[in-house]
């Protein structure tokens, strides 16, 4: 007894002294509590909205007092024109538009009954379902509590879904996975198969081999950027045969950025070989800065502008974020590259980033 008992303290050492271990056992729990508990949700939060008021009486300026009263709107402007909400739309940042029909108090009063008309960016379904309910809500609600002279009257929204009409979830899934599946062959898998070279002993003897150090690392990662390239390809055409999700935008355009992400992706996964020795570490890593985050913190299935402000702000530094929005906007609005600029840039960045600290990283590894 005496010597299970001192297996089991000796089982514990070797756990409580691998760091590895700790974080695996300890870290990644907590880490998903946390991340959990903040960021699934079914509640909207700071929705940015453009108004058309054309009716622009007692009725349509009480009623959006109460919206933006609500906390749940943010009012990003009123405009003139229906023709301006498509370009907000494209933008990004505003969800729904709003637009009040001209005479509505009138009309109200000699007919009993308006419209309200509901305009939503409805790439993200399960959103643009939130902001329905809760803008009709709150209209419900300005009736049900005897906010008009004459009851019963009533304003029946008009709800209007665009990009998405039917609010089918595979438009919101299909982007979320390309980002998902890319991220894992082209970075997770990159990075494991250089770790496990340093693991065998066999990258020492591709070093001392003829190929340069650089023709060794692109010969590794180019297998993976063809997978990942007939990846996406795949999925993009699986989505318009098989679930009829549209290419609004230009195909060539979709590519250009998909194998900009995916150079990004390889990047990454070099920079974290660069930092890792085994393969274990270098799949603790990939789990805790490319899977999770892409799942939770990219918009690929919960709405990152209902997160906690220091969880958007984290979000910025996720790569499938901005590759999510670069392929909604081109397969859903079919926005050109004046629309994406910036997130491609940001992409890009990274890109020349990852490949900047790869560099220098094998430099110190190749002196050491």
């Amino acid at each position: 007894m005496k010597q299970f008992i001192g297996f089991i303290k000796k089982e514990f050492h070797h756990i409580f002294r691998d760091i590895r271990t700790m974080i695996i056992l300890f870290g990644i729990p907590v880490t998903q509590i946390l991340i959990f508990g903040y960021v699934v949700t079914n509640e909207i939060d700071n929705v940015k909205i453009v108004i058309l008021d054309e009716a622009k009486d007692e009725v349509s300026r009480d009623i959006t007092n109460r919206i933006l009263s609500s906390g749940y709107f943010i009012l990003e402007d009123e405009i003139e024109n229906p023709d301006q909400i498509e370009t907000y739309f494209k933008k990004g940042d505003v969800k729904e538009a709003i637009i009040f029909e001209e005479g509505l108090a009138e009309r109200m009063q000699k007919e009993g009954s308006g419209n309200i008309q509901l305009i939503v960016d409805a790439s993200d379904a399960n959103t643009a379902n939130l902001i329905v309910n809760y803008t009709s809500s709150i209209i419900n609600s300005y009736i049900k509590e005897g906010q008009l002279k004459n009851p019963p009257l009533q304003i029946v929204p008009e709800v209007r879904m665009m990009y998405n009409e039917n609010l089918e979830g595979v438009y919101m899934f299909v982007p979320g996975t390309m980002a998902l599946i890319l991220v894992l062959i082209s970075a997770m898998m990159t990075s494991i198969s250089i770790a496990r070279e340093k693991e065998m002993g066999t990258m020492e003897i591709l070093l001392a081999s003829p190929l340069k150090p650089i023709q060794i690392v692109v010969g590794k990662v180019i297998p993976y950027f063809v997978l990942s390239f007939v990846n996406a390809l795949l999925i993009i055409t699986l989505a318009y045969f098989l679930f009829n999700v549209p290419i609004e935008g230009s195909f060539l355009l979709l590519i250009g950025e998909s194998m900009l992400f995916i150079l990004m992706a390889l990047s990454l996964g070099i920079m974290i070989s660069t930092l890792t020795d085994n393969q274990q570490t270098a799949m603790m890593i990939s789990i805790f800065a490319l899977m999770l985050p892409t799942i939770l913190l990219s918009g690929f299935i919960f709405p990152i502008e209902n997160m906690p402000v220091a969880l958007q702000y984290l979000s910025n530094i996720v790569p499938p974020k901005w590759y999510i929005i670069i392929i909604k906007k081109i397969m859903l609005m079919g926005t050109p590259f004046s629309f994406i600029w910036k997130e491609t840039l940001i992409i890009g960045s990274m890109c020349v980033l990852f490949i900047i600290i790869s560099v220098k990283r094998f430099k110190i590894r190749l002196e050491e």
